[in-house]
């Protein structure tokens, strides 16, 4: 396999403000993924693919050169693996953000990804035009996790080892009783709209505590408050 290199630098796009588009590095060690991946984001006005890598470490690579914004990341690849090279991308000065692309069949490497840093988790099988939606979700400063991936992977990650049935759900201190509630809704999935209706608020408000929560629990990202959620027992994975 020929070694990957850098696209030529990305020129802003035409508006007013920062409009330059989403630069994104493509780790995968199937040429075949990658080129799908490229060709599909060719056609968008908002993405733009910086660097195209077979390993990890060409990934972390062509991140720190290239100043990209997302890393779409295979989780098996020879040599550093995906894993590894998302806890590289997330502990570096890039800010880069990490989306995983992986198969049902890696639970035990979606539990590696998510400690590293991961900011999303999508499936291979998802259609492409669905893939490029979570990449605006996540390079946006959210985070995202496919359907059908969410429940294993928190259960999975909050049962290192599982609390007792009867050890108490209180929640994380130094939170507020509601921003407990809007903390336990989040741990159950329940996106910010969703929230607003369980709770009679508005979105915005809803979006309020959320980023409360954030800053008082250094949380990275929503996925993060979803381990915290299970972690501190405000939710079961029962």
């Amino acid at each position: 396999m020929s070694p990957a290199t850098p696209a030529p630098p990305a020129t802003p796009t035409s508006g007013t403000g920062d409009t330059s588009p989403i630069r994104v590095v493509l780790a995968d060690d199937q040429p075949l993924v990658r080129t799908a991946l490229r060709m599909v984001i060719a056609d968008t006005s908002d993405l733009l693919v910086v660097g195209e890598a077979a390993d990890g470490a060409e990934a972390v690579r062509l991140t720190e050169e290239t100043g990209a914004d997302i890393v779409l990341m295979d989780l098996r690849m020879p040599g550093t693996d995906g894993i590894e090279a998302t806890r590289r991308v997330t502990a570096g000065p890039s800010g880069a953000r990490v989306v995983v692309l992986t198969t049902f069949d890696d639970d035990e490497h979606l539990y590696g990804a998510l400690h590293a840093g991961a900011s999303g988790f999508l499936v291979k099988d998802m259609a492409l035009d669905d893939i490029l939606a979570a990449v605006r979700i996540v390079a946006s400063g959210d985070a995202l996790l496919a359907p059908g991936v969410t429940r294993r992977l928190i259960e999975d990650f909050a049962g290192r080892p599982r609390r007792p049935a009867t050890a108490p759900r209180r929640g994380p201190a130094g939170v507020t009783d509601r921003e407990r509630e809007v903390l336990t809704l989040v741990g159950r999935g329940l996106s910010n709209t969703e929230i607003a209706q369980e709770l009679h608020l508005s979105v915005a408000t809803a979006k309020t505590y959320l980023t409360r929560l954030l800053s008082k629990l250094g949380a990275r990202d929503r996925v993060h408050l979803v381990i915290l959620a299970y972690e501190t027992g405000l939710v079961s994975a029962d």
